[in-house]
């Protein structure tokens, strides 16, 4: 065990030291100053959202961790219509309501008896803060996208992020074991994949869209869950994924705007 500073921190350098020689090699540039400010802003919060969110799957169960995180889409989208000015539907608030429904009905059929100490609500506390900061990545996300590539942002997220967090090292740095270099490195390569995937959606399609899709991350838990570890996939389960496809299904619709005109 090494701790969550010291898996964040590593994290983000292995990561860094994969894409930045692809980012270079393809011609990758230092960027003007209003992209950079981006891409610093950007990396600052991912630093404290990562190393928030994995403290608090050090004290909680991970399907109470990740239910109590999906509070980041509903706050994504309003910060979305605050900051970016897009037209939240009452189609993409109905989804997001229906989604978060979903990841209630799952976890509340794996959550049963268990004390509320200290560790515990120090954890809680800790996972809404990262889902503060991941709302507001959301909102960073969609301005990056509109003025740099994908592979740019990848590189500057897992960057940014591994400078960050060493500033803290002297303080919080656990030297990790051998064992954790494969899942560390599998965890970096994963990372740096998820960012380059954001930020192409994000250029092409609004916020108040992609949020909700968010939800869908509980459905691959469960498969995951069960491929791996051989968890059950209960009832509850299988009710709360009809909810969150749903919902993304909903939120991923074109407008009948042009069918009715037709009509």
């Amino acid at each position: 065990m090494i701790g969550a500073y010291t898996a964040t921190t590593l994290r983000a350098v292995i990561g860094t030291a994969l894409v930045a020689p692809l980012w270079w090699l393809r011609g990758g540039r230092m960027p003007q100053r209003p992209v950079l400010k981006l891409h610093l802003e950007r990396g600052v919060v991912s630093a404290f959202m990562a190393l928030t969110f994995f403290y608090s799957l050090t004290v909680l169960p991970l399907a109470e961790a990740i239910a109590l995180s999906f509070i980041a889409p509903l706050l994504a989208l309003y910060l979305a219509r605050v900051l970016l000015g897009e037209t939240i539907s009452a189609r993409a608030i109905g989804a997001s309501v229906l989604g978060f429904a979903g990841t209630l009905v799952i976890v509340g059929g794996r959550i049963g008896s268990g004390g509320f100490d200290e560790r515990a609500m120090l954890g809680v506390a800790s996972v809404f803060v990262s889902a503060l900061l991941y709302a507001y990545n959301f909102i960073i996300i969609r301005r990056q996208a509109q003025v740099a590539s994908a592979l740019e942002i990848a590189t500057f997220h897992s960057g940014v992020s591994a400078v960050v967090l060493l500033l803290m090292a002297p303080l919080l740095w656990q030297t990790p074991q051998m064992a954790a270099a494969l899942p560390l490195g599998i965890s970096a390569v994963l990372t740096v994949c998820g960012s380059f995937a954001i930020a192409f959606a994000y250029a092409r399609a609004p916020a108040s869209v992609l949020v909700p899709t968010e939800y869908s991350g509980f459905v691959w838990a469960a498969i995951t869950g069960w491929v791996f570890f051989r968890e059950a996939v209960t009832w509850p389960t299988l009710a709360g994924t009809a909810l969150i496809v749903t919902g993304c299904w909903i939120a991923a619709r074109p407008p009948r705007v042009q069918a009715a005109a037709l009509v």
